[in-house]
């Protein structure tokens, strides 16, 4: 375990804790950003003459990564400016699904535009509410988060493959930016249509950078009107009216994509089976422990599938606590959000407990 911890300086400091708000940069990306700018320092357009090459690169290891064909990446600066994009490819009046109390960067985005509205719940029938807005109201959109940014409940691949199955016309785009990072993720078979993320928290990866992962379904339903020199440039998009080069309308950041790539390379190398077993271990002990102290709703308590983001009952006072004893967590809702990752450990976790008297 201790060989997840290295290359994070931060850790030395910090009980860290904050992952779903801000996830830590590496050692290896902290360096490739410094070799980076440096080169572009001393060499200006002589590096950048090696962009196209690059991003194809972090293309490339991005859809490696997910299961999904390169020529079916595009790279963003954030998710929501590929969900944004992917609204305006989108014809007015279309219905819409969302869930209420999603991500704001998810509900307000497509509240503001011309589309038609309906919600499912946010309660202990969760993928029920889904599935009777879906058969009675009939969107041809379903937006939402894998993972709820408040208090961590997950949305499992099982019910995403049944709603795919169910409802095949169904638009089904997926927020993974808290999520995507945390274990393994088969993009081809995950039965979405459209996966976006941010990748500066799980993915460690650093502001500026993300990612949207299309289905070939997805071509037909979408129309997208970004458009640019940069929507030409490069491998995968060199014709015109290319789908893909619409959402990479202009020149991109070779430091935030080339750090992005880094941040790949480091989960490949450290390996889906360990990055999840720890974050399962750790989770499923933080689980046992806030539910027998009474700290989470208790609808949320007994949900079987969740992820390794919690929302613990708690006011500004204990954060403060928290704080004052280098536990470094989030206020978020109504609690305390905790979120554990891969390089925390389990002496970290009875830390917490300790400040927490459970």
């Amino acid at each position: 375990m201790d060989n997840l911890r290295k290359g994070f300086p931060v850790l030395e400091q910090y009980t860290y804790f904050n992952t779903a708000a801000c996830g830590l940069l590496p050692e290896k990306v902290w360096e490739y950003r410094q070799d980076h700018d440096m080169d572009f320092f001393l060499k200006a357009s002589v590096l950048k003459d090696s962009m196209g090459e690059m991003l194809t690169g972090v293309r490339e290891s991005v859809g490696s990564l997910f299961h999904c064909a390169p020529n079916r990446v595009a790279l963003i600066p954030n998710f929501s400016y590929g969900f944004n994009s992917i609204l305006g490819g989108i014809d007015a009046g279309s219905k819409f699904l969302l869930i209420k109390g999603d991500y704001p960067s998810i509900n307000w985005p497509a509240e503001s535009r011309d589309f038609k509205i309906c919600y499912a719940s946010l309660d202990k029938d969760l993928e029920n509410n889904i599935i009777e807005a879906i058969e009675k109201e009939r969107p041809s959109v379903f937006a939402f988060s894998i993972v709820q940014y408040i208090n961590g409940v997950q949305l499992s691949s099982a019910f995403l493959k049944d709603l795919r199955a169910r409802f095949p016309d169904l638009l089904l785009i997926g927020d993974g930016t808290q999520y995507f990072g945390t274990e393994a993720f088969d993009f081809e078979n995950s039965g979405l249509d459209i996966a976006i993320s941010s990748c500066y928290k799980w993915m460690n990866a650093g502001y500026g950078n993300g990612f949207m992962l299309f289905s070939e379904r997805t071509k037909g339903k979408l129309n997208p009107k970004h458009l640019g020199f940069g929507s030409l440039q490069g491998k995968y998009k060199q014709h015109e009216g290319n789908f893909l080069g619409k959402f990479e309308p202009g020149h991109y950041d070779t430091l935030n994509f080339g750090s992005l790539k880094v941040a790949v390379d480091i989960i490949q190398k450290i390996g889906w089976e360990s990055i999840e077993g720890q974050i399962s271990r750790l989770k499923h002990k933080a689980h046992q422990r806030f539910k027998a102290a009474g700290l989470l709703e208790d609808w949320v308590a007994d949900r079987e599938i969740y992820s390794s983001l919690f929302n613990i009952k708690g006011d500004e006072q204990l954060f403060k606590k928290l704080r004052s004893k280098d536990i470094i967590t989030s206020m978020r809702g109504n609690g305390i959000r905790v979120s554990l990752h891969y390089f925390n450990s389990e002496k970290e976790l009875n830390k917490l407990f300790a400040a927490l008297e459970i």
